[in-house]
């Protein structure tokens, strides 16, 4: 009982430290959707750990635990290919302010050349 309790708990404050306004995207309703079903379907597999051996034998694995080590797989992979994306997006940026800062700089340079001795 205690552990179900202390479970919940982190679940229900990890979800909302994670759903917290934090970057450009964090409002994207898909993004809160996928992690309420999530915080729903942890808090029902803490409760009724029951239901998850039914719902792995339904999909055809053995066990309850072999599906969350599955999903969790599942999960993983998405969040690594997605963080890999949002760093080739966020190099290209770097890149382009880069190019355009040279080119300020270069502008600037022309306007006022500095005289070398």
């Amino acid at each position: 009982m205690w552990i179900q309790i202390l479970l919940i708990s982190a679940i229900v404050v990890l979800a909302v430290f994670m759903m917290r306004r934090t970057g450009a995207d964090s409002h994207l309703a898909i993004r809160r959707l996928l992690m309420g079903l999530f915080v729903i379907a942890a808090v029902l597999s803490v409760l009724f750990p029951q239901w998850l051996s039914w719902l792995a034998q339904l999909v055809g694995v053995g066990r309850g635990t072999d599906l969350v080590l599955y999903a969790l797989i599942v999960m993983f992979l998405a969040f690594v290919y997605s963080q890999y994306r949002r760093n080739v997006a966020q190099q290209r940026q770097l890149t382009l302010l880069a190019r355009k800062i040279a080119l300020l700089e270069a502008s600037e340079n022309e306007k006022h050349p500095t005289h070398n001795p």
